[in-house]
């Protein structure tokens, strides 16, 4: 073994037990100091100490704090009364320093308000396993969403080749078809793996009456006594995530007749005209048949559940009538878009709540003009957005202008990655992970003249938010050693931001540190927020690269309004959302 092999062996070696003392930051120095004896030993007292006035820990006993220093003992046999400077450094790395958010919270917001009071982890066609026109359809992809937390599966369904049977497909594109069955038992199997609250299976129907029985059928016997089914046609208020744990919910338009294939055909060859959108999304759109048609025609296709603007509330009770009763009864949210326009859309029936649908697109037009409506019609009605249908790659959107308008279903294409994904994943961090966050009380409350929250005004600032990032830890251990740069170490620096309404979203960075695989830069940064409770604050790492683009070292998102104050280790995750086993950084949060 080479010099250089015994080097990289016992540096790796150490780390994986032991953080050097000498790669401590000055702070950290000095806040021991502060903490400590003379002789350099936080006891059980300083830690309890350190522990109320800089964790903001203020439940945290004597007992607590000498728990902590006997596990770390292996670092001060010296000092076995206490901590010393390095066993303390170590400490701030380990699992016994409380992590930013406390998993041990578990759910903790009240779940007994009605649905509409939630933002809910949502999918957007989850069932695709690539890109939205040629990959294939699976149970894959949703096993995958559920068991991450998310809580409304998407299925677009379709008669079989045969007629006979139904299948789940993205219509009119290249994607290769599943069975809903298939589809229906895997949601079963893994539906409450990740959490105990309700999933919703938004079912975008293109069947005929003889086929929604069919599917009335699978839903029933898959389901059974799981399946809720409302005892009224429909809902005066939605009822709570708390009444309907370990429930699945049924949500569609009313039905209407499929037109068959062959009929359909006839039409387009007699016309040459792009056959009308049989979608909720497409609001007027028209969708081209991609036989014989190309890659940009389907640019023009905005899938999933909005009624076509020629089709009237009488037509469309006259179509639901002649669907199977059976397939009718089980819609517990009614989906659909009353003729009209906007105004049309967003009003709200005292008696009736229902589910609207507005592609990303459509819903930035209306904020422009209707945000305060917006924000009404959430208070009691669900509002699911969609990506645009030209997001072929199955790429996302910016979830914040969604959620400050009080949407609760922001959907997304779990299968790829990026940083609006890293912000839905942030989002649902918070509450236990269970895939329910309850909307602030300002998208929720009237004021006295009946006014609601306005998403364009601008707000007095109501906290701010310190962060200090300390040091970066671990990517020797979790990177090839020549991931970054073949021939020296890397050149590690770190962008750190809010994602949040508009006044609030910021991102900075911090000076590159050359040539180090454990950077310290001691940068602090300010954030001032005035909506707390709905800013994600983001870090990423990079490797600055002079000549190509600079390489991606971690990433993570986290809610500010459940972040624990004090020193933290901050794990990163990579593109896709994966934890990595050993790359943290040391940050102090502070709300001043």
């Amino acid at each position: 073994m080479s010099s250089k092999q015994t080097y990289s062996f016992c540096f790796c070696f150490r780390r994986r037990f032991r953080i050097p003392v000498s790669e401590a930051p000055p702070e950290i120095r000095t806040l021991f100091d502060g903490y400590s004896d003379e002789n350099g030993v936080m006891t059980a007292t300083h830690l309890r100490s350190f522990l109320a006035e800089v964790q903001r820990e203020d439940n945290a006993t004597e007992e607590e704090a000498q728990a902590i220093i006997d596990g770390h003992k292996h670092l001060s046999i010296f000092h076995r009364s206490g901590l010393n400077l390095e066993s303390f450094f170590n400490y701030l790395f380990s699992h016994h320093n409380n992590p930013p958010l406390l998993p041990s919270l578990g759910v903790h917001q009240d779940m007994s308000s009605p649905l509409s009071h939630y933002f809910i982890y949502t999918g957007h066609n989850s069932y695709l396993t690539g890109n939205q026109l040629s990959s294939d359809c699976s149970d894959v992809p949703i096993i995958n969403a559920l068991e991450k937390g998310v809580r409304v599966i998407e299925l677009d369904i379709w008669p079989n080749e045969s007629k006979d049977n139904v299948d789940v497909l993205h219509g009119r594109t290249l994607t290769s078809p599943v069975a809903l069955i298939k589809c229906l038992r895997s949601i079963k199997q893994h539906a409450f793996v990740a959490s105990e609250y309700p999933v919703v299976i938004t079912l975008e129907d293109h069947l005929t009456p003889d086929l929604q029985a069919k599917v009335a059928e699978m839903i029933t016997q898959t389901f059974g006594d799981i399946l809720f089914a409302p005892t009224s046609e429909s809902l005066k208020e939605f009822p709570s995530p708390e009444s309907l744990k370990g429930r699945i919910i049924i949500s569609t338009k009313p039905p209407k007749e499929y037109l068959e294939a062959k009929e359909v055909q006839e039409k387009e060859e007699e016309s040459q005209q792009e056959k009308p959108a049989d979608d909720e999304e497409a609001w007027g759109k028209e969708v081209p048949s991609l036989r014989g048609g190309t890659i940009s025609d389907y640019k023009n296709i905005e899938d999933d559940d909005v009624l076509d603007d020629e089709e009237d509330i009488d037509e469309a009770e006259k179509s639901r009538q002649d669907a199977a009763d059976e397939y009718r009864r089980l819609i517990a949210i009614h989906a659909g878009k009353p003729k009209g326009g906007l105004t049309e859309c967003l009003k709200v029936d005292p008696d009736k709540v229902r589910r609207l649908s507005l592609s990303e697109l459509q819903l930035e037009k209306a904020a422009e003009t209707h945000g305060k409506e917006i924000v009404r019609f959430t208070q009691r009605n669900i509002l699911r957005v969609y990506p645009k249908g030209t997001r072929i790659t199955s790429t996302n959107y910016n979830p914040l202008i969604g959620w400050m308008h009080g949407a609760q279903m922001v959907a997304f294409n779990m299968q790829g990655y990026g940083r609006s994904l890293w912000l839905m994943q942030g989002m649902f961090k918070a509450n236990g992970g269970c895939g329910y966050v309850k909307k602030p009380d300002l998208l929720l409350k009237v004021g006295p003249n009946n006014e609601v929250f306005d998403p364009r005004s601008h707000l007095p600032v109501k906290t701010t938010l310190k962060v200090t990032i300390y040091m970066g830890e671990g990517w020797f251990l979790d990177f090839k050693h020549t991931h970054f740069d073949k021939f020296s170490p890397p050149d590690f620096y770190a962008r750190v931001g809010i994602a949040g309404v508009p006044n609030d979203t910021v991102m900075k960075k911090t000076e590159k540190v050359e040539d180090n695989w454990s950077p310290s830069w001691n940068q602090v940064f300010k954030f001032p927020l005035a909506v707390p409770e709905l800013a994600l604050l983001r870090v990423e790492v990079h490797e600055y690269d002079m000549s190509e683009k600079d390489d991606f070292g971690g990433q993570t998102c986290l809610p500010v309004w459940e972040l624990r104050s004090g020193i933290r280790a901050v794990p990163l995750y990579s593109r896709k959302g994966d934890k990595y086993a050993n790359v943290k950084l040391l940050m102090h949060f502070e709300f001043i």
